[in-house]
Order: structure tokens, then C-alpha cells, then sequence
């Protein structure tokens, strides 16, 4: 059980370079947050409802972070800050990373009926802060979805995804494999959400520029070829 904890709190360190000890990450309230969750789904299971939410509200007073008893977190969940909800139905896998005023939310189905209604998070996911990742969604294993965000669909492995609706960014997928990354934002690569349009255009246009570069060298040493076996055969 300690070394359990000890891995976590450790895990929680490499992510965040603030805390100085451990005994620092111990006061983090998403630390809190989690360890009362454990209780409060222990409980959910066990169909002790009440005393499942019960933990739950002293939880969300204690810490501003509001989970859920029913939902589903795998090891080593980082919240940072606080002020995040997470849903019944949301599944959560390893190593994830959630900032500040996320919120992991669900559609209201119509019918009445519950069901499947909140995201599934694979592992090593981060959310930047202010994210909304809403419904039956899954947001693939290293994706990173930027602040702000409001993801709607599935996310892609490995996909950064930027503004509202969210978009994958434009950067190929070798980048998406690199370290951990703050805020889910590679700032030296991201697009401005206000301004992704023009910027889209405008790789689109630097790639269109190399292709035609590419294709009017390619037709000039045809040519060049095409001369010198004319001057062979003469």
C-alpha cells in the first residue's frame, strides 16, 4: 500500500516541478480527491448509494473537485488545482492529466434512461485546463486536448486537438509521441484556436508552394535528360 503510494505521489512529481517533497504532494487537493473517491466507489459497488455520495459531497467541499462515486479511474490519475467534474459513466485509464475547470460530461438522453453517457479516457491523455470533453466519447491513448477545448467526437491516438469544436492540429504524428506535455499545448507548434483558420490556410499554402517547386524541378531535369539524349543521338 505504501509503495502504491509512494509510485503515485512520484508520478505526480515528474508531471508537476513545484512540489519540493512528497510530503508537498500530500496537500494537493486532486491527491485528496482521489483517495475519497476510491472510498465513495468502493461504496457505489457495494450499492451503498447514500454513504457513496455522502463521501462524494465531503469530498467536493473539501477539495472543489466533484467525481462522481460510479466513475471508473485507473492509477496515477494528476489533478492539478481542482474545480473539475467528472461523470457517472466517465471511464479514466492510466497516467492521465487533468487541469484546472475541466469537465468531463455527459449528454442528456431524452428517454430517461442513463446508459453509457460520459467519455472514456485512455491512458497518458492530458486535458488542459478549461477543457469540455461532453458524451459517449473515446479520447485516444497520448492525446492531448488543448485549454479550452470542447471535444464532442472521438479523438484519434496520439491527436492534439485545439479550439471549439475541437480540431487536431496540424503537426504530424511522430511529434505526438514526445514527453509529457503542460496544459496538453505544445506552445512551439500549436495553432492559435482564434486565428486556426489562416494559419491552416497558410500551411496549406507553404505545402502547396513545395509541391510545386518539387514538381517544376522534377519536370526540369526531364527536360535536361530529354536534351542531352537528343544531342547524343545527333
Amino acid at each position: 500500500m505504501f509503495r502504491a503510494l509512494g509510485a503515485y505521489l512520484d508520478s505526480i512529481k515528474a508531471r508537476d516541478p513545484a512540489p519540493r517533497s512528497r510530503w508537498e504532494v500530500l496537500l494537493y487537493p486532486g491527491v485528496l480527491a482521489i483517495g475519497l473517491h476510491r472510498l465513495a466507489h468502493w461504496l457505489f459497488k457495494g450499492e451503498l448509494f447514500f454513504f457513496a455520495r455522502l463521501i462524494n459531497h465531503i469530498s467536493r467541499f473539501l477539495t472543489a473537485i466533484d467525481i462522481h462515486p460510479g466513475a471508473k479511474i485507473g492509477r496515477h490519475l494528476f489533478i492539478d488545482h481542482g474545480f473539475t467534474v467528472i461523470g457517472e459513466t466517465a471511464d479514466i485509464g492510466d497516467n492521465v492529466t487533468i487541469y484546472q475547470c475541466v469537465t468531463l460530461g455527459g449528454t442528456n438522453p431524452t428517454n430517461g434512461v442513463g446508459g453509457k453517457r460520459h467519455p472514456s479516457i485512455e491512458d497518458d491523455v492530458i486535458l488542459g485546463s478549461g477543457a469540455q470533453v461532453l458524451g459517449p466519447i473515446t479520447v485516444g491513448k497520448r492525446a492531448r486536448v488543448g485549454a479550452n477545448a470542447v471535444v464532442t467526437q472521438d479523438v484519434p491516438e496520439g491527436a492534439t486537438m485545439v479550439g471549439v469544436r475541437a480540431r487536431p492540429t496540424l503537426i504530424e504524428a511522430k511529434e505526438y509521441q514526445k514527453d509529457f506535455v503542460p496544459y496538453g499545448t505544445p506552445c512551439s507548434e500549436i495553432f492559435d484556436p482564434s486565428t486556426q483558420k489562416l494559419e491552416i490556410l497558410q500551411c496549406e499554402m507553404e505545402q502547396l508552394q513545395k509541391r510545386i517547386a518539387a514538381f517544376a524541378e522534377e519536370r526540369s531535369g526531364k527536360s535536361e535528360k530529354t536534351a542531352t539524349k537528343g544531342r547524343d543521338r545527333a
